[in-house]
């Protein structure tokens, strides 16, 4: 019996590691086609009417995601957590106006920073595809991370922690 579960728990600890290889050369593969260019934008216009202007000398997390999105969903209280701790903009596609994201946000419980990208005018600009997708730029506004697809709160953390 003992075996049997040392079988088996070796056989889930390859399958978790095998599982994670493919999910980042699939992020990666995703990931070429993105603008690489550093960040030249000097400010957003938020939800609510207010202007975020980026801030020099720190590092910015830029979010991708819809309210549609099931993974974006999943992923929100992760970018929830992390935008107590840094520098955190969301940006959302294709989600209607910006009262029916306002709701969104409401009804879930988030507080994020949010752009309405209505006009698609940041999709094109970065070139997203795929939802959710996490970008992370340096201090410099050179883009240093980029994730397609989930992230956890602690991959999320793990890479803002690498960047200067």
């Amino acid at each position: 019996m003992k075996d049997k579960v040392k079988k088996y728990f070796k056989e889930a600890i390859v399958f978790v590691f095998m599982l994670m290889i493919i999910m980042n050369v699939i992020s990666y593969y995703r990931a070429l086609d993105l603008n690489k260019e550093s960040l030249d934008i000097k400010s957003f216009r938020l939800i609510d009417n207010t202007e975020y202007l980026i801030p020099d000398n720190k590092k910015i997390l830029v979010h991708f995601w819809a309210t549609w999105c099931p993974t974006c969903k999943f992923e929100a209280s992760n970018i929830e957590k992390i935008s107590k701790d840094y520098e955190v903009i969301t940006v959302a596609v294709q989600s209607g106006s910006r009262e029916q994201i306002q709701k969104y946000l409401d009804d879930n419980e988030l507080t994020f920073k949010v752009v309405n990208d209505n006009n698609a005018l940041y999709l094109r600009k970065f070139n997203i595809k795929i939802f959710p997708t996490t970008l992370i730029f340096d201090k410099n506004k050179q883009l240093k991370f980029s994730e397609v697809g989930y992230t956890s709160t602690a991959g999320l953390y793990s890479r803002m922690l690498l960047v200067e």
